[in-house]
């Protein structure tokens, strides 16, 4: 269930960016130049793609460390005496409330990012976002999850 929901905003954020994308092509495809005035070499925009793929990786990898920290405190809340227990579920509820509104803001902060990256590459050329590493990425998520996620969908039933 948590991987479908995974899934479903994935599917959703496609879909918005590329609503986004068609709607801003037109109006910045005038100007393949950037902010300063100078057009983006294709070295210098695939090296941002490289460090935005790492970034994402790093939020990847601080999400599963936070996920591993939180496991770690709930076996050893379930171990505790009945009177320590209420102490320590506040406690690991406090924790997880601060790490979500912390990810949440990382998130919305690299879906920025994200969104202006993938601007840069329309203004650039038609191939340079099909070249991007970052979409290449989502390109094989995107085939791989169908099949399992069907399969999923009916283990449910």
């Amino acid at each position: 269930m948590k991987k479908q929901t995974h899934i479903n905003l994935f599917v959703r954020f496609s879909l918005a960016l590329a609503l986004t994308l068609v709607i801003w092509f037109p109006v910045q495809a005038q100007s393949t130049e950037t902010a300063k005035g100078k057009t983006m070499t294709e070295a210098k925009m695939m090296e941002g793609c490289q460090e935005m793929k790492e970034q994402k990786q790093k939020m990847k990898e601080d999400k599963n460390a936070q996920n591993e920290q939180l496991t770690e405190q709930l076996a050893k809340m379930n171990d505790a005496p009945k009177d320590k227990k209420m102490d320590m579920m506040a406690t690991i509820l406090t924790h997880m409330v601060e790490q979500r509104i912390t990810m949440d803001e990382r998130k919305a902060k690299m879906e920025e990012e994200m969104m202006q990256h993938m601007m840069q590459h329309m203004q650039m050329s038609k191939n340079s976002m099909s070249e991007c590493p970052m979409m290449k990425g989502m390109k094989d998520m995107d085939e791989k999850p169908m099949h399992h996620h069907k399969k999923h969908s009916e283990e449910q039933k």
